[in-house]
């Protein structure tokens, strides 16, 4: 039996169908590979949009000790100059002096007028009523002091031992609780509101 002849142009044609199998095969292979990659990336973008909105509904629903305060109309008045009544005690917005209260720990009290000032510039005041409790006072300068922008003063007439307050939020207590305190302040410094309820 006589094996049949196998034509160049038979070769050729061969030849071309077999590199436009691997063409095909590579083109194949490149789209597994790109979609698998697009997969990843999908899942990536998913995991982080996941995290990222378990966290916001984290932060949406956890429960807080302040209170808000609705904010009032806050012009600037001079110290001595009645105005209308705040809606708090001690005020979280409302009248107020031209000017800031300095920043710090007072051994006296501050103004309320000033207060509300320091406040509405992204402040946080913590006043404090007792008679004789240096313990109590040396605790919030600890905290005071780690922060720029926070008031530590004795506070005349509060009904709790510890008031914090800041623009048209406030928490009052009794007992020193350092994650609480932080959380206020943490929650609350740095945010300028000026024009805003005003």
């Amino acid at each position: 039996m006589t094996k049949p002849q196998v034509t160049k142009s038979q070769i050729k044609k061969e030849a071309k169908q077999k590199a436009q199998r691997e063409r095909a095969e590579t083109e194949r292979t490149k789209r597994r590979q790109g979609l698998g990659g697009r997969i990843g990336l999908y899942a990536a973008i998913a995991a982080v949009l996941l995290v990222g909105g378990y966290w916001g509904y984290g932060k949406m629903t956890e429960k807080v000790s302040w209170t808000t305060v609705p904010v009032l109309p806050s012009p600037h008045v001079p110290l001595d100059m009645p105005h209308p009544p705040y809606n708090s005690d001690p005020p979280t917005s409302g009248p107020h002096a031209p000017g800031l209260a300095q920043w710090g720990i007072h051994t006296e009290p501050v103004p309320k007028e000033m207060q509300v000032h320091n406040l509405e510039d992204g402040g946080v005041a913590i006043n404090y009523s007792c008679q004789d409790c240096p313990d109590l006072v040396t605790q919030l300068t600890t905290i005071a002091e780690r922060y720029d922008r926070v008031i530590l003063a004795p506070y005349t007439g509060l009904d709790r031992r510890i008031a914090l307050t800041a623009w048209g939020r406030i928490d009052k207590f009794d007992e020193f609780d350092e994650v609480r305190i932080v959380k206020f302040i943490k929650a609350h410094i740095g945010i300028d509101h000026h024009g805003k309820g005003g």
